[in-house]
């Protein structure tokens, strides 16, 4: 890992105008300056946002906070403010699934930030973050990718493990394949008070999930051509996963409603065995404060498909500066202030996986002594080893948008897996031949 250089956070913050730079401290002072910021909700997110007092006591500038929702319908409000020409607020949250969708809308922080501080970052985030040659937003502390979440007593209790392998002829563990959560999800369920196991299920979430299910199953998603590959048998077996689940009510009913708060609520409440899930939740689940789970989560890698690939669906979190701020310099500090070593490290100690090389560094750490810490990293270091991003299409989430209609109708019931995936390849390929991707 590479180390920060001394005194990075009083770097010097160059700032390209006119052709000549003008130079200041970080955080700097703009006395007086009021930032509009579109923001991620969540209350993982809360801790952080705390921070932007401090940013203000520092510079004299004041912080507007004009929305606050959870990335789904923030994309949607960006898109609409797209549609309208109305980009007139100055910082958004943003994620490398998402930012393909902006073409021209962020600046280049790379042009309003010091390259010793770039390259505090972790190569590969800096990478995913720039497009087209612009580095259109600042990594957080939530570089994600799921690991599974269980509940250890499950897996203790003997009643359990001579029933387990009386009736499914293997020893209770906790699962290395996705096979093997299916049985033990059917195991433990006893709706509607206890379920085995919960899935997010509208939206980008469930799309996400079944692609990386997918790949898992030895399948593609647009295949070298930039084509709609996945109404194939590898696919009609990912779908058939999360519809076999359903149907046997092992995953709550309401579960093709569910987003990401919705399944950190459900494990913590005690009530699921099984929970694939991101980073940030870590802290949360062994929190007796948060958790009726606390003391009694166990944490392993994200188990394996038919083609013996485990899952692994990844991307980060980070915050972009629009080309129409009125002023670029004070959002630029901002986005910093949020995304530096002191800002990484209050989100990594609740669970996320930093995106500073000097953090992983403080939380490998931060670890010794603690064995729940220990397990949640090497959980996730294991699922980051075979991670991989969404197809870096500009669609993405307009084909998300109409993919997870035609996965809910046969989680429903309401079509075969075959059907649903037939008609959801035919709307995806619609959608880029129109975007001109095809």
């Amino acid at each position: 890992m590479k180390k920060l250089l001394a005194g990075v956070s009083a770097g010097v913050l160059a700032l390209h105008a006119g052709g000549f730079a003008l130079a200041q401290e970080l955080p700097g002072k703009f006395e007086g300056v009021t930032i509009e910021a579109k923001l991620i909700g969540g209350q993982q997110y809360e801790r952080l946002y705390a921070r932007i007092a401090e940013w203000e006591a520092a510079t004299g500038a004041k912080v507007n906070v004009i929305s606050k929702k959870n990335h789904f319908d923030l994309d949607k409000e960006i898109k609409s403010d797209i549609a309208v020409g109305a980009i007139d607020w100055c910082v958004g949250s943003n994620h490398s699934s998402f930012a393909p969708q902006y073409p021209g809308i962020y600046a280049d922080l790379a042009a309003l930030l010091p390259q010793e501080e770039i390259d505090a970052y972790v190569d590969a985030n800096i990478a995913a973050s720039t497009l087209g040659g612009k580095l259109v937003m600042l990594p957080r502390a939530q570089f994600d990718v799921s690991a599974l979440y269980y509940q250890k007593s499950l897996y203790e209790d003997e009643d359990n493990k001579a029933r387990f392998k009386e009736q499914y002829g293997y020893d209770l563990a906790p699962p290395e394949t996705w096979e093997q959560v299916s049985d033990q999800a059917k195991f433990f369920a006893n709706p509607p008070d206890f379920y085995g196991t919960q899935y997010a299920g509208k939206e980008e979430a469930i799309n996400g999930r079944f692609y990386e299910m997918l790949r898992a199953e030895g399948g593609e998603y647009l295949d070298a051509d930039g084509r709609p590959a996945f109404n194939s048998e590898a696919g009609v077996r990912a779908l058939n996963w999360f519809v076999d689940l359903y149907q046997a009510k092992a995953v709550p009913a309401g579960t093709t409603n569910y987003l990401w708060d919705d399944l950190g609520q459900g494990f913590a409440s005690g009530t699921v065995a099984l929970n694939l899930d991101w980073p940030g939740w870590a802290g949360f689940f062994n929190d007796p404060a948060s958790s009726k789970v606390a003391g009694n989560v166990g944490v392993v890698a994200p188990p394996k498909g038919s083609s013996g690939a485990r899952t692994g669906w990844s991307g980060h979190h980070g915050f972009s500066v629009t080309e129409n701020c009125d002023n670029k310099e004070a959002a630029a500090s901002l986005v910093w202030f949020l995304t530096n070593e002191d800002s990484q490290k209050l989100e990594a100690s609740a669970g996320p996986l930093p995106t500073r090389d000097a953090v992983w560094d403080w939380v490998i750490e931060q670890a010794a002594g603690d064995p729940y810490r220990q397990e949640v990293l090497a959980a996730f270091q294991e699922a980051a080893a075979g991670a991989y991003p969404v197809p870096q299409s500009p669609s993405w989430i307009e084909i998300s948008n109409a993919v997870y209609p035609e996965l809910q109708a046969a989680i429903l019931g309401d079509k075969t897996a075959q059907e649903a995936l037939d008609d959801a390849a035919a709307e995806a390929t619609a959608i880029l031949e129109d975007a001109g991707e095809l």
